[in-house]
């Protein structure tokens, strides 16, 4: 059997009768981009909580750096390697930009002074050292966006699940955070993203996998995904047929 760095087997999620996730199945390999679109309503965000472990699965197994972890708590998963954003950025409000990224440092570095220094160094990776003292309430869209980043970064994790990081960003913005991006991957973090925009999805990932209705409906490189005729009825409608 093929060792993969994060390897998702049949998994499914029910709510009562409602089947959210249905027998899903992707592996992820050390360094990857993957995108991960579809729908609204396709279960894209479910399946990222039941990865990182905000939701248990109902059947499947979800396996991580060869260790079977959908049984683990959230903050276990973090520890070997895990970190997420969400897809509406929830800062601490009450807290300053820096203090909001040292909650996160702290899972590595208990002492004040080390997380204190984590976290400056990550504000310095995503663009807002110059926020550092603002108070996270303060911060703009694009700010929060990259505050989402960097909490994640924080946990020093392999692995970065990206929830919708670039909803409500303009044309700069956007180019900034895929920079970004492509930086981290280059010094080795490994990247799931859902995204709706389907030219930051050809910028930079190679391999894209399409939800609808729960079920995994396509599996392949950008350029076959995006122009498969039912991945463009299922994703855009029937009137964008040839146009995606």
């Amino acid at each position: 059997m093929t060792e993969h760095f994060l390897s998702v087997e049949q998994a499914t999620r029910r709510f009562a009768g409602l089947v959210a996730v249905d027998q899903v199945s992707f592996a992820l390999d050390r360094g990857e981009i993957l995108s991960l679109i579809g729908p609204n309503g396709a279960g894209k965000t479910t399946l990222f909580n039941l990865i990182t472990g905000q939701l248990k699965v109902s059947d499947g197994a979800i396996m991580f750096r060869n260790e079977r972890i959908d049984a683990l708590p959230p903050h276990a998963r973090a520890q070997r390697g895990m970190g997420r954003t969400f897809q509406i950025a929830k800062p601490l409000t009450g807290l300053s930009t820096r203090e909001n990224v040292m909650v996160g440092a702290f899972l590595r570095h208990r002492a004040y002074t080390d997380a204190y220094d984590r976290a400056s160094a990550v504000l310095d990776e995503v663009g807002l050292a110059a926020r550092a003292e603002v108070p996270a309430a303060e911060l703009t869209l694009s700010e929060r966006r990259r505050l989402e980043v960097a909490r994640a970064l924080a946990l020093e994790p392999e692995l970065i699940l990206l929830d919708e990081v670039m909803a409500g960003l303009n044309a700069t913005e956007v180019t900034q955070v895929i920079d970004l991006i492509h930086r981290l991957n280059a010094r080795g973090v490994t990247f799931l993203v859902i995204e709706h925009n389907l030219k930051v999805v050809r910028a930079f990932s190679r391999r894209v996998i399409v939800l609808d209705h729960g079920a995994k409906i396509a599996e392949g490189s950008a350029a076959d995904v995006l122009s498969d005729p039912e991945v463009i009825r299922a994703y855009l409608g029937k009137k964008h047929v040839g146009h995606a």
